[in-house]
């Protein structure tokens, strides 16, 4: 086997970067509440994502992760920012214009069970993005839904059952298969694994790899489960009360994380090979209201090492190494 320096000749062009194919800049959305208040459940996150490649946006349950790619699906209407692919903001879109847009970008939901019609067979869940598109005949409908159950490895009896004969992992694998059924640049997987047992979250996250191998797709990657971000995703994004904390290549998580807040996740979380004395140190301290913002820093009043900069100066996301931004004065 070569060696890192006998890999790359030192007169080696560099490597070609991927092509951006979403790009994210500025994003915020606010929810009106009683009283002529806001909740601000994002606040002016930007963030890139690659052709080819899996970005993971992972935090606390309320961080506004799940705000985030909603409004990039315009699930939600933005407060302010741009989404932009190929070329042009997203959000500008209307009426065809955006129709049209859902083509380029599917979503896999949390609970499947939720987005299917219950009254509809498999191979209509399947094949009903086909129809919306005039992209398919009625008479075509049987053999593209075997097609797609053979591609997420369901069997094709499958297309003529309902959803409540199935179970959670294969009603899953239908939702992936009907997502990628208009061949999309981009797929949001929102939570989509976090109701599924460990084994059947395995087998969906290898699937997902081995469609997107195959077929280039750029995933976003909703989760909270930072050790299924470091073996699934290629980037990974740390989101906070609505902010984006920390930005890093997902392969260097575990020895590279700076942040406060990363490294409070990573060590709340359960493992089976602990050392000696070693044991779960959940993140401790008030979580802000997100109707009442701090000044400074949104996670000073969880953060050990809180100084007074912290409490005024909100602290702006810099790159500290190649690749790897953090939003802390500390860095």
């Amino acid at each position: 086997m070569l060696s890192e320096a006998q890999a790359v000749p030192a007169n080696a062009p560099a490597a070609a970067q991927p092509e951006v194919v979403l790009e994210i800049k500025n994003l915020t959305k606010k929810f009106p509440v009683a009283g002529g208040r806001f909740l601000t459940a994002c606040d002016h996150v930007s963030l890139k994502a690659y052709k080819g490649q899996t970005l993971a946006i992972v935090g606390e349950s309320g961080c506004g992760k799940s705000t985030l790619v909603r409004t990039i699906m315009q699930i939600y209407p933005a407060t302010a920012g741009e989404v932009i692919v190929s070329g042009k903001n997203i959000l500008d879109y209307r009426g065809d214009e955006a129709r049209l847009n859902r083509r380029h970008i599917q979503m896999v939901f949390q609970d499947p069970s939720t987005a299917f019609d219950p009254k509809m067979l498999i191979k209509d869940i399947l094949t009903e993005p086909l129809k919306n598109f005039g992209l398919i005949k009625n008479n075509e409908v049987d053999a593209k839904a075997a097609e797609l159950l053979k591609m997420v490895e369901l069997p094709v009896e499958f297309k003529d059952r309902y959803q409540h004969n199935m179970s959670g992992g294969q009603r899953q694998r239908v939702g992936i298969a009907r997502a990628l059924a208009l061949e999309p640049e981009i797929v949001v997987c929102d939570e989509a694994t976090s109701a599924l047992d460990v084994s059947v979250q395995d087998k969906v996250c290898r699937l997902l790899a081995k469609l997107q191998k195959e077929k280039g797709t750029t995933i976003l990657f909703i989760c909270h489960d930072l050790s299924l971000v470091h073996a699934f995703s290629h980037k990974c994004a740390v989101m906070y009360l609505g902010n984006l904390m920390e930005y890093m290549d997902s392969t260097h998580l575990a020895g590279e994380a700076k942040h406060p807040y990363t490294l409070g996740l990573m060590h709340a979380i359960f493992k089976v090979d602990y050392r000696p004395g070693e044991k779960i140190q959940p993140l401790t301290g008030d979580i802000p209201s997100p109707l009442d913002l701090p000044q400074g820093c949104p996670f000073q009043s969880r953060c050990a090492f809180c100084e007074d900069k912290c409490k005024h100066d909100k602290p702006v996301l810099r790159e500290i190494a190649p690749g790897h931004l953090v939003a802390c004065h500390r860095l």
